[in-house]
């Protein structure tokens, strides 16, 4: 099954848990360190309370607030973050995840040194990606079908290739850094 599928076929958790996955491989481009976001996966868990994810929500973007730069993936991942829905229900979670989905992938493809391409497929293709975006492609759809497979339960495997995927986006972010500061 491709992205798209396992996006349109996904409950209301499944969707949640994709959209911040996203956002969590992501948000070290906002400053935000391996935790920050931990807050939100816990009220995903079984027990959580979906009426403290608008309150939770809120204390995290304070925390991220003024990022600076102008950076095109920086402003990616601020879009992620300040398009969470207040409540992690109905078709405003459903969007969110598909916005991240793009956007996590677009980010990628920024920062991916190998990148020739735009575009953004998620039709489960990859001849000619390059291998970033691959990876988030590929991280993208564990975390649906683990979601999915396993409900609240493969939350913590979501937690684990979200945390794999943002190590390595920090460490292109890194080595970015070494290289333009080298020039």
């Amino acid at each position: 099954m491709n992205l798209v599928e396992l996006l349109a076929g996904a409950d209301e958790l499944g969707l949640a848990a994709s959209g911040l996955a996203c956002l969590d491989r992501c948000v070290s481009l906002l400053g935000g360190d391996d935790e920050v976001l931990r807050p939100l996966w816990g009220n995903l868990a079984p027990g959580g309370d979906p009426d403290d994810w608008a309150g939770l929500l809120q204390q995290i973007r304070s925390k991220l607030d003024g990022t600076p730069g102008d950076d095109a993936a920086v402003l990616l991942v601020r879009e992620m973050l300040d398009g969470a829905p207040a409540e992690r229900t109905g078709e405003a979670v459903r969007v969110w995840a598909d916005t991240c989905s793009l956007a996590a992938l677009r980010v990628h493809l920024l920062l991916d040194p190998t990148s020739s391409t735009s575009t953004v497929p998620r039709d489960g293709r990859t001849e000619g990606l390059p291998p970033l975006a691959t990876a988030e492609l590929r991280r993208q759809a564990t975390v649906l079908e683990v979601v999915a497979t396993h409900g609240g339960a493969g939350l913590r495997r979501a937690v684990d290739v979200s945390t794999e995927g943002r190590r390595v986006l920090r460490a292109v972010v890194s080595r970015r850094g070494r290289v333009v500061r080298a020039s």
